[in-house]
């Protein structure tokens, strides 16, 4: 038995599941990491992986990136929470308006959840309306609101929401097909407060937006009288540093952020309109709090990791760009040669790969590939030291700290590992 084994009995006996988030379990069960630097982490048997999960898209710059553990450093000779405003609060609210000039105003938190949380929050309180909509196979964080046929962990163990979730919540939230502008416009009337979702939907797999379906959904949305709030959460400072708002260029009336932000630390962030988060307590309706919201450490990693991004700039996301398309191409060709049915989804530097002989646009395309084909993709990837999220409904991520050895590496263990599903 291998240590990995070891811990993961020990931890059944603790840890409710044996995991602090459903998305790492996998059978038999999940290796447990010890260490990892640039583009790879050690488990605690000393073996090294290429990380092609990079904490769910979190790791843009690679872990242990030297900006961001410099600055956490010296942040953390000065103190770790104070619970009083700092002036590295207003640089990264600065900053992030700088990038997303929809942010006008910004409200830092710690996690993707909070952010959405508080966004749709903020919706109903700024409209008086009390209605959302969001797509189906969309993931905003583990909230009531938003667990409504949601991706991610959701979809990936079959639950159409979560025991536990309120009725009354999910009565109030209403669901339209991601890619089809209809069923929004269909999905739509006065009641609703907001317009949620993910430009590109990374927590359904990778499925980007067909061309001009974003502009109709603000222009619906505008239409009805209701806010855009755009969750970029997974594609924030992912897609270039202006993120899908950005790259697609539409402008959401609320944004939130999270992940590659922090540069590996807890941090998140929602912002918008003036008008409206100027709705946010304590001058506004809208209350809104937390203890660690803007703690200093999380506000220096994520002020290195901005800047870092500024720094590298265009030419850090174009070569991010090429390297993930020769990746895609080549597990493609690898699935072709051998007679999968595949295909490939890719935006920027985030892919999947589904198993299945028809496009995939939205979640009811993802939910029909061969998810258990995928379970043993993931799981000889390992074999082969490459390690995917093992969900089907995640993404994979290139980082800036990958090698060309990484790359190779990863390039080789997908060809081989088609091979074995091909047996």
């Amino acid at each position: 038995m291998d240590r990995s084994a070891r811990l993961y009995e020990r931890a059944r006996r603790a840890v409710a599941s044996g995991v602090n988030s459903p998305v790492r379990h996998y059978d038999p069960y999940p290796f447990f990491a010890e260490r990892a630097s640039g583009g790879a982490v050690w488990d605690a048997d000393g073996r090294r992986y290429v990380d092609l999960c990079g904490a769910y898209g979190a790791m843009l710059l690679g872990h242990r990136n030297a900006a961001v553990v410099s600055a956490v450093s010296r942040q953390l000779r000065r103190g770790t929470l104070y619970c009083m405003p700092t002036a590295g609060e207003t640089e990264l609210a600065e900053l992030i308006s700088r990038d997303y000039p929809s942010m006008r105003r910004v409200r830092l938190v710690n996690t993707g959840l909070e952010a959405t949380m508080a966004a749709i929050r903020l919706a109903r309180g700024h409209t008086g309306r009390p209605k959302i909509v969001k797509f189906d196979g969309c993931y905003h964080g583990a909230h009531d609101y938003a667990l409504v046929r949601a991706g991610s962990g959701v979809a990936h163990y079959g639950l159409a929401d979560s025991a536990g979730s309120l009725r009354a919540a999910a009565r109030q939230t209403r669901v339209a097909r991601y890619n089809d502008a209809a069923s929004l416009e269909a999905a739509m009337d006065d009641g609703v407060a907001a317009v949620i979702v993910e430009p590109v939907m990374a927590n359904m797999g990778v499925i980007p937006p067909r061309r001009g379906f974003l502009r109709s959904v603000a222009r619906i949305a505008r239409s009805h009288g209701a806010l855009l709030i755009f969750d970029e959460t997974v594609t924030g400072y992912r897609l270039g540093r202006g993120g899908a708002q950005g790259a697609y260029g539409v402008r959401p009336d609320i944004t939130t952020l999270g992940k590659a932000l922090g540069g590996g630390l807890p941090i998140a962030a929602l912002g918008g309109r003036r008008d409206v988060m100027e709705s946010l307590a304590p001058m506004g309706p809208v209350y809104e709090a937390s203890t660690f919201a803007g703690n200093p450490v999380s506000v220096a990693a994520a002020i290195a990791s901005v800047r870092e991004a500024a720094r590298l700039g265009a030419r850090m996301y174009a070569r991010l760009d090429r390297e993930c398309a020769a990746l895609a191409s080549s597990v493609s060709d690898a699935a072709a040669s051998r007679g999968i049915a595949h295909t490939v989804n890719r935006a920027g530097s985030m892919f999947q790969v589904f198993f299945s002989d028809a496009p995939v646009t939205d979640r009811d395309s993802a939910m029909a590939a061969d998810r258990a084909r995928f379970a043993r993709l993931a799981a000889l990837l390992r074999e082969r030291g490459v390690f995917v999220p093992p969900s089907q409904f995640e993404a994979s991520f290139l980082c800036h700290a990958h090698t060309r050895a990484d790359l190779a590496r990863a390039e080789r263990a997908y060809g081989d590992a088609m091979g074995g599903l091909a047996r």
